[in-house]
Formats: structure tokens, sequence, C-alpha cells
């Protein structure tokens, strides 16, 4: 760590709520280290645009190092924790090497949540991080090129066929991404297909889009991405993935070469290696300080924190709720050290939203709902306003610029050497969606 005689924070994951702990306890009188797998932040919200080719991935991306630049006391280490040992006040990188702290924040995130079937962890494509978000791209732009060449109908058409799985907003705004993509920019690459036989096809269990939003912006959603073309199916669960597709439980069969998984999360596994009874979701129960049970030098926060709403259920794996965590448990640490009482959380909703194509998403934004291009306008800016880094931000708003002016989409890129790796082949970044695509919602 940084100095002795000083207490010393350890912070797990440097997702969005991992780094509002760390940016809270800036120049405080704590000595703060920072663990993560990966040396970059990602903001997960975005990743759809790489894996539609809208955006590279180092335009959502910004190395940990440049954003905790200038703060004394506080140091980054690249390193997956493999274990924590709450008795002995230690986490366990995978190297082998202990870390001991006076306080911890787990902020870990979430991994995608198979349900249990093995067929779906082995063919599906994830998007949880920018690897993911790649293979994805990848895999879509070589169905195209495989498609081109010489060939069966039959074949064609489920080269040329995606399918997204789960309706909620990481489905929703990837369903419309593919589909305008498909509709503006594919055509032009290649003009010898018959694009009346390119599908994106969007299922969802439930009856319903958006489950966060109100009922009129859920209708309001289907209705704009079918516009666009998607075939959106509600009551389609998956039973079953192939090699050439997709087995609902219904027993329909639906061919596609290309089936990305963003159905569900559930906690980031780290959470089974802490020695605690976990709950639903395979999250780690806290206490209305968000620190952990018998632990109260211990905080776990964003995705993998279950924590009960005084109205019932637990709070959205969502960003916001992260961050205000992360703010929270800063805020008890240095209460702690000062003798005074730990407050509780209490969430401040200032809405969701989502985009679905070019001038058109749904926002329900502090009470009021807004459709169209002025949801749109608002996705926008949260989302610009949001990405951390100047240079993020000019770079992202220039090429949706230049999306927007030309229709087109500049990152058309296959870097891999095969088909790419499905979503169970490629670990989880540690805070993850919410924490960092569920994320899996957009939130202001």
């Amino acid at each position: 760590m940084i100095s002795r005689g000083r207490p010393q924070v350890v912070v797990v994951g440097a997702g969005f709520g991992g780094l509002r702990v760390a940016k809270q306890l800036r120049g405080t009188g704590v000595d703060v280290l920072v663990l993560d797998r990966h040396n970059f932040h990602t903001f997960q919200p975005l990743l759809y645009e790489v894996a539609t080719a809208g955006l590279r991935p180092d335009d959502i991306a910004q190395p940990v190092r440049t954003i905790l630049r200038g703060a004394p006391n506080i140091r980054f280490r690249m390193g997956a924790v493999r274990a924590v040992d709450l008795t002995r006040r230690r986490v366990v990188l995978d190297s082998g090497a202990e870390i001991g702290y006076d306080y911890l924040v787990v902020a870990a995130g979430s991994a995608t949540n198979f349900f249990g079937l093995e067929s779906v962890e082995a063919r599906a494509l994830g998007m949880k991080d920018i690897q993911q978000a790649t293979a994805l791209r990848n895999r879509v732009l070589r169905s195209f090129e495989r498609a081109a060449t010489p060939g069966g109908a039959e074949e064609r058409a489920r080269l040329m066929t995606t399918v997204v799985v789960g309706g909620g907003p990481t489905g929703v705004e990837l369903a419309g991404a593919l589909a305008e993509l498909k509709r503006h920019v594919l055509p032009h690459d290649y003009p010898d297909l018959n694009f009346d036989e390119a599908r994106v096809v969007l299922l969802e269990a439930t009856d319903r889009l958006l489950a966060a939003l109100p009922r009129r912006l859920q209708r309001k959603a289907a209705e704009q991405l079918r516009s666009l073309g998607v075939e959106v199916r509600f009551g389609a669960a998956v039973r079953d993935l192939t090699d050439d597709g997709v087995e609902l439980a219904s027993g329909e069969r639906i061919a596609a070469e290309n089936v990305a998984w963003v159905a569900g999360v559930r906690g980031e596994p780290l959470g089974e290696a802490m020695g605690v009874t976990l709950g639903a979701g395979r999250c780690v129960p806290v206490g209305p300080t968000l620190q952990i049970p018998g632990h109260p030098e211990a905080y776990v926060i964003g995705d993998l924190a279950l924590l009960e709403r005084p109205g019932g259920g637990a709070y959205p794996m969502v960003a916001p709720v992260a961050m205000q965590q992360g703010s929270l448990a800063a805020d008890n640490i240095l209460r702690s050290i000062g003798g005074g009482p730990a407050k509780t959380f209490r969430y401040h909703d200032r809405g969701t939203m989502a985009t679905i194509g070019r001038r058109m998403a749904v926002a329900h934004v502090f009470g009021l709902d807004f459709t169209g291009i002025v949801a749109w306008m608002l996705w926008l800016t949260v989302h610009l306003i949001q990405l951390v880094g100047f240079r993020n931000r000019t770079l992202v708003l220039v090429n949706w610029a230049w999306n927007y002016a030309r229709y087109d989409r500049a990152n058309r890129l296959v870097t891999d050497q095969g088909g790419g790796r499905p979503a169970g082949g490629v670990p989880a970044h540690p805070d993850a969606r919410g924490d960092g695509v569920g994320q899996d919602a957009s939130a202001p």
C-alpha cells in the first residue's frame, strides 16, 4: 500500500461503483488500493455500439491509471481477485499474493446468467465486456462474408440471421442497432445479397420489453423496433441452442448463425469465494448500510450486492445504483474512522431510457415519459456526459455525427482469425453491466 499508520482501503473492481468509491476518498486520510483484472474502465452502456461497428473499443474505455491520476492517496494494481478472507482481512489474487486491508469495498459486478442452459453457455455470444462485444461484431460481419460466397439459399438466409435473446435495454438497443446496420450499411458492402433474407429476431420470454418502463413506453419501443424490421417475439423462452440456431420451449426452431444472449445476469463468481451465504442471483446479502453482516469493515456494492428495497424487491443492476452505493460506502468508511454512525442507503431514481435507432428512443425521466427524437436527444446527452474522459466524449460525438450524416458505421473490421469466442468462454469484467450493459439498463 502507500503508507503505514493510515487506514488501508481496498476496492475490488474499477467499474462505476468502484471508481466512485476511490474518487470520494481522494485526498482524505486513508490510503486506497483499487484492484481490477483489467487496467481500463469500460463504459458498458455503449458496448452494443462496439458490437455493431459504430464505435471502436477504445472509444468507450479509459485506462484506470489515467482516471485516478493526480490522487496521491490512491493506487491501482492490475490483478484478478481469487478469494476474500473476511476473518483475516485479506484479499487473495490469482497470483497467490495476499493484500491486507482495514476496510474493504467489493464492487466486482455481475456475470451472464445462462439459467443452467449448458448449450447456451457454450454457443451464445455475450455482451459483458469489450472482448465479447468485439467477438459479436466479428461473428456478424464474418457471417455476411460467408453469405456472399456461392451457396444454397437456405444456408445464406441462416447466415444472415441474428437472434438477440432478452428484451431489456441491452437487448433492445442491440437489436435496433443490428437492424440499422443491415438496413443502411451492409447492403452497400454486399450488393449481390438479397437483404430481404436478412433477419434480426428479438426473443423475450415474458409479454413485454423494458420491464422497468411504463407500459406505454414498452409498447412504443416494440413499435419502433418493428418499424426497423426487427421481429419481436414475446413468450419466446429458449430451450436449447445448436450449431444451426435456436430451439424455443414451444418446439419451434429458428435457423440463425449468431445468437446474442443478454437475457439476464447474476452476481460475479467472486461472491462464491467470500465465505458468505449467497442470496438470490448469487449475490451477497448486505445490510442497509451496505456492510456485510458480522463484518462492519467490509462493504459490497453494485451488481454483486443484494439489498431489499423499502417497497420490496432488490435494487436494479444499473450504473446509477452502483455509483450511489459507492458514494455511501466511502462516506460510511470515513464516518467509521471518525467514530460516527453509518448512514443507510436511499436510492434516488432519476429514470430509465433506451435507444432503439436513428431518432428513436424511449425515456422515463423524473416521472415524465418521452419518445422519438426528444428521448433520443436525452439519451445522447446523458451518455456523452457520463463517458469518462474528454477524448472519449469527443471521439464518440464525432462517430455519432458521422453515422448520423452518412448512414455509416466505420468500424466494420473482422479482427479475429476464427469465428469469435462464445459468452461462456470470456471472463466477465469486474463491475460489469450495472457497475460498468447491466448495464443492463441505461439510466441517467
